[in-house]
Parts: C-alpha cells; sequence; structure tokens
C-alpha cells in the first residue's frame, strides 16, 4: 500500500496503476475509423496461439498489423519519456526540466531528418538518430566541464547545444528537396506512430529496457537527488556516479524514444507532476508510477490522433493541446510547483 502525503493508505492507487494501461490498450484496439469488437479483438489475439479461434483476415491484420505495433511503441515511449522527465526534474531540481534538458531531442532529431535528406531507409534512421542523441549529450558534458560544473552550467549547456542542432536541423530543411523530402522531414519532426513495426521496436526496445530497469533498480536511491550536496554526502552513497547513471539511463531512453516516432512532447513535463501529486517526491513509487501514467497517456493521445479525424493528426500537436491546459491546471491546483 502507499501513503500520501494525507497519512491514509492508498492501496487503489497501485490497482489503478496496474489497469489503466491494460484498459488504454484495450480500447486502443478497439477505437479507429474501422471498429472493433471487443470479442473480436479476444479472437484475434487468441487466434494466433491456437486454431479454435477464427477471426476475418481484416480484423486479424488491423489488430495484429496495423494497431498493436503502434500501441506497444506508445506504452515503450510514453513510459520512457515521463520516466526520463522525471529523473531530469529529480537531478537538476527543476520543476519544468524536460527530457531535453541536455540537448538529446535536438541531436535525435538531427540524425533523423540527415537520415531523411540522405535517403536512409527505417531501421538505419532509427540507428543514426540515437546515435546523434547520444553525441549531443557528450558534447553538453564536454562543454560543461570545467572547474565550476554545477547543474546551472550543464543545463545552460545542454539549453545552447540543444539550439546548435535546432540550427542544423533548419538547415537541413533549407537543402531537402520541397516535394518529396521537405513533407517526410516536417511530418516526422511533429512526431507520429504510424511507423512502428515489430522490427523497430526490437530495436529501439533494448536501450529503453535496459535504462528503465536500472533506474527502476535504483529508485530506492534516486531519492538521493533531492538532497543537497552536503546532505547527500552524508548518506554514504557516491552521489556523482549516481547522477551520471541517472543521466545515462534517462538520456538512452529518450534518444531511443525519439528515434522511433520523432519529437514527443509534453508527455516527460506533466506526467511526472501528476504523479507527485499522488505520490509526493518518493521515487520507490514516482518511477512505476510515471511508467504507467505515461504509457497509458501516450496510447490514449495516439489513439485519438489516428481516430479523430479521416487523416491523422500528428502527436505533438495534441499533446501540446492537452498538455498545456493541463499543465496551467495542475499548476493552479497545487499553487505553484516545487519538488
Amino acid at each position: 500500500m502507499i501513503k500520501n502525503k494525507n497519512g491514509s493508505w492508498k492501496a487503489r492507487y497501485v490497482v489503478i496503476l496496474v489497469l489503466l494501461p491494460i484498459l488504454a490498450c484495450l480500447l486502443s484496439l478497439v477505437c479507429g475509423r474501422y471498429l472493433v469488437s471487443v470479442p473480436d479483438v479476444f479472437r484475434a489475439l487468441l487466434s494466433k496461439f491456437s486454431d479454435g479461434f477464427e477471426v476475418t483476415p481484416l480484423v486479424s491484420i488491423t489488430v495484429w498489423n496495423v494497431r498493436l505495433p503502434r500501441i506497444l511503441l506508445g506504452l515503450l515511449v510514453g513510459s520512457a519519456l515521463s520516466c526520463a522527465g522525471l529523473i531530469f526534474q529529480s537531478l537538476f531540481q527543476n520543476p519544468l526540466a524536460t527530457p531535453d534538458t541536455l540537448g538529446v531531442a535536438g541531436g535525435s532529431s538531427f540524425g533523423a531528418v540527415l537520415s531523411i535528406l540522405l535517403g536512409i531507409s527505417l531501421i538505419p534512421m532509427q540507428l543514426i538518430s540515437f546515435g546523434f542523441g547520444c553525441v549531443a549529450v557528450f558534447l553538453t558534458a564536454m562543454a560543461a566541464k570545467g572547474k565550476d560544473r554545477s547543474m546551472n552550467t550543464i543545463v545552460l549547456s545542454g539549453i545552447m547545444m540543444g539550439s546548435l542542432f535546432s540550427a542544423l536541423v533548419s538547415l537541413v530543411k533549407f537543402t531537402a528537396d520541397q516535394e518529396q523530402q521537405l513533407p517526410s522531414i516536417t511530418y516526422w519532426l511533429m512526431g507520429s506512430l504510424q511507423s512502428a513495426t515489430y522490427t523497430s521496436l526490437a530495436i529501439g526496445l533494448v536501450p529503453i529496457a535496459l535504462s528503465v530497469l536500472v533506474l527502476f533498480l535504483l529508485r530506492w536511491r534516486l531519492n538521493l537527488l533531492l538532497l543537497s550536496s552536503e546532505e547527500s554526502m552524508t548518506s554514504g552513497v557516491n552521489i556523482r556516479r549516481l547522477r551520471i547513471i541517472a543521466i545515462i539511463c534517462a538520456t538512452a531512453a529518450t534518444a531511443s524514444s525519439i528515434s522511433m516516432c520523432g519529437q514527443v512532447g509534453w508527455v516527460g513535463l506533466i506526467v511526472p507532476h501528476m504523479c507527485r501529486m499522488m505520490f509526493g517526491n518518493d521515487h520507490r513509487f514516482l518511477i512505476p508510477a510515471s511508467l504507467s501514467l505515461g504509457g497509458t497517456f501516450l496510447v490514449l493521445v495516439d489513439t485519438l490522433a489516428r481516430s479523430a479525424t479521416a487523416s491523422e493528426i500528428p502527436i505533438s500537436i495534441l499533446t501540446a493541446i492537452i498538455g498545456a491546459p493541463f499543465f496551467l491546471f495542475l499548476m493552479r491546483k497545487k499553487g505553484g510547483w516545487s519538488l
């Protein structure tokens, strides 16, 4: 059971966090421009494992080839971005920190748009995008290296590196073919789960799963990130090593997410704050909660993106439309932000 700020036990939160992703996935399998009934969804899922369940080829293709890959991608990316946002907010003790704080989104985006410009296929593009995201964070670390290597210095270096790669993205867009390449680059930058495949999922799953697993195992120690340097030194934990591990894991999860579906904003900002309103600042509960709510949020937004209109809406547009007012609501309800 989980104890909230008022001292009452909230075991129902655990049940909710387990059920929410399951219900969101079921809703996403059912909803779309082609509706599939709940019994047909279960029959389609079970038909791959047993001959006793039969569905039409259209239902089988819709469930297994069209909707299930992007649902799994939504769960994976939403969980990764919300967890990374939580880590960066705690690490820099900044309620406005996002997964792009160290410039990883700018680097990954540059790698992807450069691949589109050069005509590189999806899977190599994903690897190149991931690589450039890691390079951006490495350059941020090098830029911040010096006698006064404070958290604020690292954040400022990340902002500068993000601006540099954003300029490089603009340069690529300027040189791209306006009829074929530029629309593809623009659409990719707005974010979409449309290109989800089981192969791309398998490649992106490795860094995200390893990063999230490490953060989950370290969730007991991550509370030390909120302490001052003097207080953390008395704990007996190598706080510098803990910060480096946290940055590497959050960076890998973010870079892998962006490499698969483009820039997806607001998930890593609002979901951690939602979790803190329910669980306080205890990372033992914040990490699992951010994984659950982040995946649920992105799956639901993607379902709306592909179902609301005849043509699919880029996902970053919806996350901004939903996220900005909701963030203002949370801010007014809480009366300001503090970690």
